[in-house]
């Protein structure tokens, strides 16, 4: 939101009182309280009429310091924030001299600026991150909109911005305006299914705004060497998180808001669905799954899309008997041929379903302001939506999903809820409906994945579609309704960097694009991008995504892929495992990967897939890409060609190759098993080496399907020499390979010692 009009103007209507002095500073052993006049005090009349703010500087987890902004402290109801569910109290330094206060939370720092002159400035060491001052921190009465907070941070020359949720606007922020409101608007526009209201600077800083929203982003888009963020009411709260890293303020944002627990490793296969608005029944996913198999295409789960249930009565959480008249027998025989079962859900309850009438009658649904249930006709005519704040509404949802998971389905396909009223309702619990409308999802998701963890353990799995910022904990989401070009899936490429930059360890998307039919050039390069995400789709919306309806060559190409997506799972499992104790996702940004390297600043047609594997995927018809590749010797993962990094590269490649490229000085374990994801990763295993350095070793890790580390080690090179040395764990019939020479296997011990040459 702009509130002034250039440099010295402000938009008609608008009054702004900007922070001008730290007229008092109050120094606690836990926190600085500073008294913000709105003006320079020369005297004591002065101090008569006009906002004050007051600022509140503490730190809820080490390198986190968190600034809160008030005006009035009691004539609104409470905010809603950001869950923080790692948040500590931990031990600060506290400091005051007769110019300045500082506050030190581990290697961050922030110093108030006594007297006339506003400014806080935070550093990292000596090293200073950003900076409010003049006119950055600002309390702003508009007429005819309301009050307004807003804060300003300075960027540096050269500053990037990158975040903010699923944006598939461009990667880099900067010049945005971004609406911190979730909205079900597909990934063709501004708007966002899964909103954060975060940012990660290729400074090494980051910036959480901890509110529950909405929030205004002006990104360098107002005062083009600020980011401004503004609230409508008399309070903001933000959160500065130290680096030195991209990788660390991740890992303290993951730290601070929670982490993603580790999915099971079936969920890593091949997903295939019915569609959406296609006509099917059990025949016709019987036909698809039988044909897949016949195919020799590896297939690990089965989803069924809305109309498993009869139309016009989503959710009532009953099959629709017309097309399956047996669901619980169709289900064992699906689970007898090892796949895994998904439902469509989503948080609306049809006028027309059976459990309408109950849901009203017990209160279970979202209310208008006269206490009548709140009802429309957007998605299914005169729904109502699940109060998920309202215990006894929530445990009557859970039960209908306890009821579909005992009858043979393994997990949820977690859509919608994002049409959610911000004005003229109420909850159960008295939370505010526009402080709810980005939590809702959060609640929705927890709900569901909260049944799943008690039902499922280990196993519970979600697909979701909307959430807000913490939501990692609560896996797996895919990026919503995109189109069936290359331009979609290349803007799908954008949201998913933007999201897991934002600390969400797993991420996925329709391959082949949800809405159109797919050409098949877009459909075979989607697959290869598909199975080198951390998780894999195949969902259309009016067309089945089967591969043989688009032609032959991408059943090969699709069966390539998975089988090699399969191979990596000893890798991939590891990288996971790894995201879920560090906060560090899967599919990195290249900037996460290479901070230093200023040439990876704006890239978003590649990515990384962990720290050996480097994904660029094909957005052209004739298979030409250009990508580019940090320093070092990269070797191609498929065909073992060897490429000088610190340059950008042009290719042409056919359907059955794309740029996979593994690392200088990594291993990459190798698995033995093309046909199905979980199976025993430290069986059969190759360790891979790349370009490891003489003298140099490179760690690797291989984690079972238990979610333990079952084998930890490294190897080591010494001329033509390579040691690899099992310290925990154990390798079964496992060898190394150098420049796709193999050593002869070892079947048993922890130590193995091969000339390469």
């Amino acid at each position: 939101m702009k509130f002034t009009d250039g440099q010295w103007m402000l938009q008609p209507g608008v009054a702004a009182h900007y922070a001008a002095e730290a007229y008092a500073v109050e120094a606690h052993s836990d926190r600085l309280v500073v008294l913000a006049t709105t003006r320079p005090i020369k005297h004591r009349g002065d101090t008569l009429q006009g906002p004050t703010l007051t600022v509140t500087l503490t730190s809820p987890l080490p390198g986190v310091i968190r600034v809160s902004v008030e005006h009035y402290t009691a004539s609104s109801a409470p905010r809603l924030h950001v869950p923080m569910v790692g948040a500590t109290q931990p031990a600060v330094q506290v400091a005051e001299t007769d110019t300045h206060a500082t506050l030190t939370s581990g290697p961050i720092s922030v110093e108030v600026k006594k007297g006339e002159g506003w400014s806080l400035v935070f550093r990292e060491g000596g090293r200073v991150l950003t900076k409010s001052d003049w006119r950055s921190l600002g309390y702003v009465q508009w007429a005819g909109k309301g009050n307004h907070v807003h804060e300003q941070l300075t960027l540096a020359v050269g500053e990037n911005v990158y975040g903010l949720g699923e944006r598939f606007t461009p990667w880099v922020k900067n010049g945005q305006v971004v609406e911190n409101t979730n909205k079900d608007g597909g990934t063709a526009c501004e708007q966002a299914y899964k909103n954060v209201p975060f940012y990660l600077t290729n400074r090494g800083y980051g910036v959480l705004v901890d509110e529950a929203g909405p929030v205004s982003f002006e990104v360098g888009s107002e005062k083009v060497a600020r980011v401004q963020f503004s609230r409508e009411g008399e309070s903001l709260a933000y959160c500065v998180i130290a680096g030195p890293s991209p990788k660390d303020v991740v890992s303290r944002l993951t730290a601070l808001t929670g982490r993603a627990p580790l999915p099971p490793a079936w969920s890593f296969g091949l997903w295939m669905t019915t569609s959406f608005t296609t006509k099917y029944d059990e025949a016709t996913a019987t036909h698809f799954i039988d044909e897949m198999a016949r195919r020799e295409l590896p297939l690990s789960v089965f989803h069924f899309d809305c109309f498993w249930m009869r139309e016009f009565q989503w959710c009532d959480f009953e099959w629709d008997r017309r097309g399956f008249p047996e669901p619980e027998a169709m289900l064992k025989r699906l689970h007898a041929k090892g796949l895994k079962i998904s439902l469509w859900i989503n948080p609306y309850v049809a006028q027309k379903s059976p459990l309408f009438a109950e849901g009203v009658k017990h209160g279970y649904f979202i209310k208008r302001d006269n206490g009548l249930t709140f009802q429309t006709d957007q998605w299914q005519p005169g729904m109502a939506i699940v109060d998920f704040t309202n215990p006894a509404a929530k445990a009557w949802y859970q039960g209908h999903l306890r009821r579909l998971l005992a009858t043979g389905a393994d997990c949820f396909k977690t859509d919608f809820g994002e049409r959610i009223p911000s004005e003229g309702v109420v909850y159960h619990d008295g939370s505010d409906s526009v402080e709810m409308h980005n939590l809702y999802a959060l609640k929705y998701n927890e709900a569901v994945f909260e049944l799943l963890q008690e039902v499922q353990g280990k196993e519970a799995i979600v697909f979701a579609r909307s959430t807000y910022a913490s939501g990692q904990r609560f896996p797996v989401h895919w990026g919503g309704d995109c189109w069936s070009t290359f331009e979609s899936m290349a803007e799908s490429l954008r949201g998913g960097l933007s999201l897991t930059s934002c600390g969400f360890a797993f991420w996925s998307h329709d391959i082949g694009g949800f809405e159109g039919n797919p050409p098949p050039a877009v459909y075979k390069r989607w697959i290869q991008f598909g199975l080198m995400s951390s998780h894999s789709r195949l969902h259309g919306s009016s067309s089945y995504r089967v591969p043989w309806l688009v032609d032959e060559e991408s059943c090969d190409v699709l069966r390539l892929f998975t089988r090699l997506k399969h191979q990596l799972m000893p890798y991939l499992y590891a990288k996971a495992h790894e995201a879920t104790q560090t906060g560090v996702p899967m599919m990195r940004a290249m900037l996460m990967e290479h901070p230093r390297d200023p040439a990876c600043a704006p890239l978003d047609r590649q990515y990384q897939l962990g720290e050996a594997l480097l994904v660029a995927p094909i957005f052209t018809e004739d298979g030409e890409v250009d990508f580019y590749l940090p320093e070092g010797t990269w070797t191609h993962l498929l065909n073992g060609e060897k490429k000088q990094g610190g340059r950008w590269h042009r290719e042409v490649h056919g359907f059955l190759s794309m740029p996979l490229y593994a690392a200088p000085g990594s291993v990459i374990p190798w698995g033995a098993e093309t046909e199905r994801p979980d199976y025993d990763y430290t069986r059969g295993t190759v360790l891979r080496v790349f370009e490891l350095a003489d003298g140099a070793s490179a760690a690797f890790t291989v984690v079972g399907v238990d979610g333990q580390v079952a084998a930890r080690g490294a190897v080591k090179r010494e001329g033509s020499r390579y040691t690899a040395q099992v310290s925990e764990g154990a390798l079964r019939d496992w060898a190394l390979e150098v420049d796709g020479r193999r050593s002869p296997v070892q079947a048993e011990g922890g130590a193995l010692s091969w000339q390469a040459d």
